[in-house]
Protein backbone atom coordinates (compact mmCIF):
# COMPACT_ATOMS: atom_id res chain seq x y z
CA UNK A 1 0.00 0.00 0.00
CA UNK A 2 1.13 3.24 -0.88
CA UNK A 3 -0.08 6.52 1.04
CA UNK A 4 0.11 9.54 -1.07
CA UNK A 5 -0.04 13.39 1.00
CA UNK A 6 -0.80 17.11 -0.46
CA UNK A 7 -2.85 15.08 -2.43
CA UNK A 8 -4.96 18.31 -3.60
CA UNK A 9 -1.38 20.30 -4.35
CA UNK A 10 1.29 20.81 -6.97
CA UNK A 11 2.77 18.12 -6.96
CA UNK A 12 0.40 15.40 -5.18
CA UNK A 13 -2.27 15.15 -7.73
CA UNK A 14 0.57 14.58 -10.18
CA UNK A 15 1.66 11.80 -8.44
CA UNK A 16 -1.37 10.65 -8.45
CA UNK A 17 -1.74 10.85 -12.18
CA UNK A 18 1.41 8.88 -12.61
CA UNK A 19 1.43 6.13 -10.42
CA UNK A 20 1.33 2.94 -12.25
CA UNK A 21 -2.19 0.84 -12.73
CA UNK A 22 -2.78 -1.81 -10.50
CA UNK A 23 -1.30 -0.71 -7.20
CA UNK A 24 -2.93 -0.55 -3.76
CA UNK A 25 -3.00 3.50 -3.33
CA UNK A 26 -4.45 5.59 -0.53
CA UNK A 27 -4.93 9.14 -0.09
CA UNK A 28 -4.64 11.01 2.49
CA UNK A 29 -6.80 14.34 2.50
CA UNK A 30 -8.16 16.98 4.84
CA UNK A 31 -11.33 17.04 2.30
CA UNK A 32 -11.47 14.12 0.47
CA UNK A 33 -14.02 15.64 -1.94
CA UNK A 34 -11.59 17.85 -3.31
CA UNK A 35 -9.52 14.96 -4.28
CA UNK A 36 -9.64 15.16 -8.30
CA UNK A 37 -7.20 12.79 -10.16
CA UNK A 38 -6.97 9.10 -8.17
CA UNK A 39 -6.88 6.17 -10.17
CA UNK A 40 -10.20 4.23 -9.83
CA UNK A 41 -9.60 1.85 -7.01
CA UNK A 42 -7.88 4.44 -5.15
CA UNK A 43 -8.95 4.49 -1.27
CA UNK A 44 -9.63 7.86 0.05
CA UNK A 45 -9.51 8.90 3.57
CA UNK A 46 -9.93 11.83 5.57
CA UNK A 47 -7.03 13.25 7.43
CA UNK A 48 -5.10 15.95 9.07
CA UNK A 49 -1.49 16.23 10.31
CA UNK A 50 -3.11 17.86 13.34
CA UNK A 51 -5.23 14.41 14.25
CA UNK A 52 -3.38 11.85 15.75
CA UNK A 53 -6.19 9.22 15.09
CA UNK A 54 -6.57 10.20 11.75
CA UNK A 55 -2.64 9.92 10.88
CA UNK A 56 -3.36 6.61 12.43
CA UNK A 57 -5.73 5.59 10.35
CA UNK A 58 -4.01 6.90 6.93
CA UNK A 59 -1.04 5.33 7.58
CA UNK A 60 -2.48 1.89 8.57
CA UNK A 61 -0.84 -1.60 6.36
CA UNK A 62 1.03 1.25 4.44
CA UNK A 63 4.58 0.24 3.00
CA UNK A 64 5.65 3.20 1.17
CA UNK A 65 4.44 7.17 1.98
CA UNK A 66 4.83 10.00 0.24
CA UNK A 67 5.12 13.12 2.46
CA UNK A 68 4.47 16.69 1.48
CA UNK A 69 3.95 19.65 4.11
CA UNK A 70 3.63 23.02 3.26
CA UNK A 71 2.75 24.94 6.95
CA UNK A 72 6.06 27.32 7.78
CA UNK A 73 6.90 26.68 11.08
CA UNK A 74 4.79 23.86 11.69
CA UNK A 75 5.37 20.23 13.34
CA UNK A 76 3.37 18.47 10.81
CA UNK A 77 6.45 16.51 9.71
CA UNK A 78 7.37 15.10 13.23
CA UNK A 79 3.53 13.86 14.14
CA UNK A 80 3.53 11.85 10.66
CA UNK A 81 6.83 10.64 11.19
CA UNK A 82 6.24 9.67 14.24
CA UNK A 83 2.81 7.50 13.07
CA UNK A 84 4.28 6.26 10.34
CA UNK A 85 6.77 4.47 12.63
CA UNK A 86 4.29 3.42 14.76
CA UNK A 87 2.17 1.93 11.59
CA UNK A 88 5.75 -0.01 10.31
CA UNK A 89 6.11 1.88 7.29
CA UNK A 90 8.93 0.72 5.43
CA UNK A 91 10.06 3.77 3.00
CA UNK A 92 9.38 7.46 3.40
CA UNK A 93 9.47 9.83 0.31
CA UNK A 94 9.35 13.40 0.94
CA UNK A 95 9.18 16.53 -0.87
CA UNK A 96 11.99 19.42 1.05
CA UNK A 97 13.69 21.94 -1.43
CA UNK A 98 17.10 22.62 -3.11
CA UNK A 99 17.74 25.55 -1.40
CA UNK A 100 18.65 22.90 2.06
CA UNK A 101 21.82 22.68 0.45
CA UNK A 102 22.67 26.27 -0.25
CA UNK A 103 25.14 27.20 2.79
CA UNK A 104 24.09 30.50 2.36
CA UNK A 105 20.53 30.18 2.92
CA UNK A 106 19.57 30.99 6.34
CA UNK A 107 15.68 32.28 6.05
CA UNK A 108 12.81 30.99 7.82
CA UNK A 109 11.58 28.69 5.12
CA UNK A 110 14.91 27.13 4.63
CA UNK A 111 15.66 26.29 8.07
CA UNK A 112 12.03 24.81 8.71
CA UNK A 113 12.54 22.28 5.67
CA UNK A 114 16.03 22.23 6.60
CA UNK A 115 15.07 20.98 10.34
CA UNK A 116 12.87 18.67 9.19
CA UNK A 117 15.05 16.29 7.45
CA UNK A 118 17.04 15.92 10.23
CA UNK A 119 13.85 15.01 11.59
CA UNK A 120 13.70 12.58 8.41
CA UNK A 121 17.31 11.31 8.86
CA UNK A 122 16.72 10.45 12.54
CA UNK A 123 13.44 8.86 12.33
CA UNK A 124 14.79 5.38 11.64
CA UNK A 125 12.61 4.84 8.55
CA UNK A 126 14.08 4.26 5.33
CA UNK A 127 13.94 7.74 3.39
CA UNK A 128 14.37 9.02 -0.05
CA UNK A 129 14.28 12.82 -0.24
CA UNK A 130 13.58 15.21 -3.43
CA UNK A 131 15.02 18.56 -3.30
CA UNK A 132 13.26 20.83 -6.34
CA UNK A 133 13.75 23.82 -7.21
CA UNK A 134 11.11 26.71 -7.77
CA UNK A 135 8.12 25.15 -9.54
CA UNK A 136 7.70 25.87 -13.12
CA UNK A 137 4.00 26.50 -11.89
CA UNK A 138 4.69 29.33 -9.71
CA UNK A 139 4.21 31.58 -12.80
CA UNK A 140 0.59 31.19 -12.37
CA UNK A 141 0.93 34.04 -9.67
CA UNK A 142 0.95 36.04 -12.94
CA UNK A 143 -1.97 34.96 -14.75
CA UNK A 144 -4.48 37.59 -13.71
CA UNK A 145 -1.91 40.81 -14.89
CA UNK A 146 -1.18 38.97 -18.10
CA UNK A 147 -5.12 38.57 -18.76
CA UNK A 148 -6.33 41.66 -17.68
CA UNK A 149 -3.32 44.12 -18.31
CA UNK A 150 -0.83 41.90 -20.95
CA UNK A 151 2.02 42.43 -18.02
CA UNK A 152 4.30 40.69 -16.06
CA UNK A 153 5.82 42.05 -12.59
CA UNK A 154 8.42 40.28 -10.87
CA UNK A 155 11.39 40.97 -8.46
CA UNK A 156 15.06 40.93 -9.91
CA UNK A 157 13.86 39.70 -13.90
CA UNK A 158 16.85 39.35 -15.06
CA UNK A 159 17.97 36.71 -12.50
CA UNK A 160 17.59 33.11 -13.10
CA UNK A 161 16.94 29.91 -11.65
CA UNK A 162 16.37 26.30 -12.81
CA UNK A 163 13.16 25.66 -11.66
CA UNK A 164 11.48 22.26 -12.42
CA UNK A 165 7.72 21.16 -13.82
CA UNK A 166 5.98 19.55 -11.41
CA UNK A 167 4.83 16.86 -13.36
CA UNK A 168 8.85 16.06 -13.22
CA UNK A 169 8.96 15.77 -9.41
CA UNK A 170 6.29 13.91 -9.06
CA UNK A 171 7.92 11.37 -11.77
CA UNK A 172 10.88 11.57 -9.31
CA UNK A 173 8.59 10.31 -6.56
CA UNK A 174 6.98 8.06 -8.26
CA UNK A 175 10.08 6.04 -9.09
CA UNK A 176 11.35 6.27 -5.36
CA UNK A 177 7.85 4.93 -4.18
CA UNK A 178 7.64 1.75 -6.99
CA UNK A 179 11.65 1.09 -7.21
CA UNK A 180 13.85 -0.41 -4.81
CA UNK A 181 17.20 1.62 -4.76
CA UNK A 182 16.42 5.06 -3.33
CA UNK A 183 16.61 4.09 0.24
CA UNK A 184 19.49 6.93 1.43
CA UNK A 185 19.41 9.09 -1.10
CA UNK A 186 18.87 12.73 -1.82
CA UNK A 187 17.52 13.91 -5.43
CA UNK A 188 17.97 17.30 -6.52
CA UNK A 189 15.13 18.08 -9.22
CA UNK A 190 16.03 21.04 -11.65
CA UNK A 191 14.38 21.79 -15.44
CA UNK A 192 16.86 21.27 -18.65
CA UNK A 193 17.80 25.09 -18.31
CA UNK A 194 18.34 28.27 -15.77
CA UNK A 195 15.87 30.76 -16.93
CA UNK A 196 14.69 34.08 -15.95
CA UNK A 197 11.41 35.85 -15.60
CA UNK A 198 12.13 38.19 -18.33
CA UNK A 199 12.99 35.28 -20.21
CA UNK A 200 9.49 33.07 -19.38
CA UNK A 201 7.34 36.51 -20.01
CA UNK A 202 8.87 36.37 -23.57
CA UNK A 203 8.13 33.00 -23.87
CA UNK A 204 4.54 33.06 -22.94
CA UNK A 205 3.89 36.23 -25.10
CA UNK A 206 5.02 33.81 -28.23
CA UNK A 207 3.27 31.14 -27.02
CA UNK A 208 -0.17 33.40 -26.44
CA UNK A 209 0.27 35.23 -29.54
CA UNK A 210 0.79 38.59 -27.79
CA UNK A 211 3.07 40.63 -26.40
CA UNK A 212 3.83 40.71 -22.77
CA UNK A 213 5.58 43.51 -20.96
CA UNK A 214 7.84 43.17 -18.08
CA UNK A 215 7.74 45.66 -14.80
CA UNK A 216 10.74 45.03 -12.60
CA UNK A 217 9.01 45.37 -8.57
CA UNK A 218 11.18 47.19 -6.62
CA UNK A 219 11.62 45.10 -3.34
CA UNK A 220 9.01 47.12 -1.63
CA UNK A 221 6.93 47.07 -4.14
CA UNK A 222 7.61 43.09 -4.03
CA UNK A 223 7.21 43.00 -0.73
CA UNK A 224 3.85 44.54 -0.43
CA UNK A 225 2.51 41.75 -3.23
CA UNK A 226 3.87 39.08 -0.99
CA UNK A 227 2.05 40.45 1.91
CA UNK A 228 -1.29 39.81 0.48
CA UNK A 229 -0.27 35.91 0.01
CA UNK A 230 2.03 35.33 2.83
CA UNK A 231 2.63 36.18 6.82
CA UNK A 232 5.63 38.95 7.07
CA UNK A 233 8.06 36.30 8.06
CA UNK A 234 7.22 34.05 5.08
CA UNK A 235 7.66 37.44 3.03
CA UNK A 236 11.21 38.11 3.92
CA UNK A 237 12.20 34.94 3.71
CA UNK A 238 10.49 34.88 -0.24
CA UNK A 239 12.35 38.14 -0.27
CA UNK A 240 15.90 36.72 0.61
CA UNK A 241 15.54 34.00 -1.49
CA UNK A 242 15.15 36.03 -3.95
CA UNK A 243 18.02 37.98 -3.20
CA UNK A 244 20.06 34.90 -3.45
CA UNK A 245 18.69 34.12 -6.81
CA UNK A 246 20.16 36.98 -8.07
CA UNK A 247 23.20 36.19 -6.97
CA UNK A 248 22.97 32.83 -8.93
CA UNK A 249 22.55 30.66 -6.31
CA UNK A 250 19.40 28.97 -8.22
CA UNK A 251 20.97 28.49 -11.53
CA UNK A 252 22.57 25.07 -10.93
CA UNK A 253 21.14 22.21 -13.73
CA UNK A 254 21.36 18.54 -12.55
CA UNK A 255 20.62 16.03 -15.07
CA UNK A 256 18.82 13.77 -12.05
CA UNK A 257 15.22 13.94 -13.37
CA UNK A 258 17.05 12.00 -16.70
CA UNK A 259 18.69 9.57 -14.53
CA UNK A 260 15.93 8.72 -12.66
CA UNK A 261 13.03 8.63 -15.37
CA UNK A 262 15.11 7.98 -18.94
CA UNK A 263 13.79 11.06 -20.50
CA UNK A 264 14.99 14.88 -20.00
CA UNK A 265 13.43 17.08 -17.72
CA UNK A 266 10.47 19.41 -19.50
CA UNK A 267 11.40 22.78 -20.64
CA UNK A 268 9.30 25.70 -19.31
CA UNK A 269 8.14 26.28 -22.55
CA UNK A 270 6.85 22.84 -22.74
CA UNK A 271 5.02 23.25 -19.23
CA UNK A 272 3.72 26.96 -20.29
CA UNK A 273 2.51 25.24 -23.42
CA UNK A 274 0.55 22.79 -21.64
CA UNK A 275 -0.75 25.57 -19.65
CA UNK A 276 -1.69 28.14 -21.31
CA UNK A 277 -5.73 28.21 -20.75
CA UNK A 278 -4.97 29.31 -17.27
CA UNK A 279 -3.16 32.72 -19.17
CA UNK A 280 -6.14 33.18 -20.66
CA UNK A 281 -5.69 31.76 -23.68
CA UNK A 282 -9.08 30.63 -25.92
CA UNK A 283 -9.08 26.52 -25.76
CA UNK A 284 -7.83 24.73 -28.86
Amino acid sequence: MILVTGATGTVGREVLRALPDGLPVRVMARDPARVQTAAPGAEIVAGDYGDPRSLDRALRGVSRAFLLTNRVGGDDDARFLRAARSAGVRHLVKVSAAAVADDDAHDLVTRWQRANEELLLSCGTPWTLLRPRAFMSNTLSWAASIASERVVRALYGTSRNACVDPRDVAAAAVCALTEDGHEGRVHTLTGPEPISAVEQTAQLGRLLGAPLRFEELSPDQARALLGRRHPPAVVEALLAAARRQRAGAKARVEDTVLRLTGRPARSFGTWAADHLAAFGAAPR
